[in-house]
């Protein structure tokens, strides 16, 4: 990419945030930052006890990331955040308003699926629903892209990297 963005992706637990960011990034040669990282302890206790956040747990999370992508404004990166509401993104935006979303989106039951053979992470199955109730999918006039989970993340990573660059264009 000729820009060096900082992109976050986006989508539902279990789309592959945690993977496909990290391979993004590499592709890019930009930093990955892991969205969890930014989550107050209180929110992963909350989570891991099957307890949805509200948006009043969230926005300290979003103000931090948002603060991680500002600093890497013109450097380029790549951070992950369910940023599932259209608020959420606005208030990323308003901290780093030139970051671009990829959108991780996929059938629930390869999700669902995912999720359920995946080691050592807090978050449930059995917030899957609240999750895909919560998802407010990018709106035309938001800079960012889709891609479909389906394949191996190399292939998911590569179908990223070629519909960020047709969105330079």
């Amino acid at each position: 990419m000729s820009t060096p963005h900082v992109v976050v992706v986006m989508g539902v637990a279990g789309t592959g945030k945690t993977t496909v960011g990290p391979l993004l990034a590499a592709e890019l040669g930009v930093p990955y930052a892991e969205g969890d990282d930014f989550h107050p302890a209180a929110n992963i206790a909350k989570m891991s006890a099957g307890i949805p956040l509200d948006d009043s747990d969230r926005w300290p999370w979003l103000d931090a990331i948002g603060r991680w992508a500002h600093g890497r404004a013109g450097l380029g990166g790549v951070v992950s955040s369910s940023a599932l509401k259209r608020v959420y993104r606005d208030r990323l935006r308003a901290e780093a308003p030139g970051a671009v979303f990829l959108h991780l989106t996929g059938d629930r039951t390869l999700i669902e699926k995912r999720m359920a053979e995946r080691k050592g992470h807090f978050m449930p199955t059995a917030l899957l629903d609240s999750q895909f109730a919560t998802l407010q999918p990018l709106q035309e006039d938001e800079a960012g892209v889709s891609v479909d989970v389906s394949g191996t993340p190399e292939e998911i990573t590569q179908r990223a990297v070629a519909a960020l660059r047709r969105l330079e264009n």
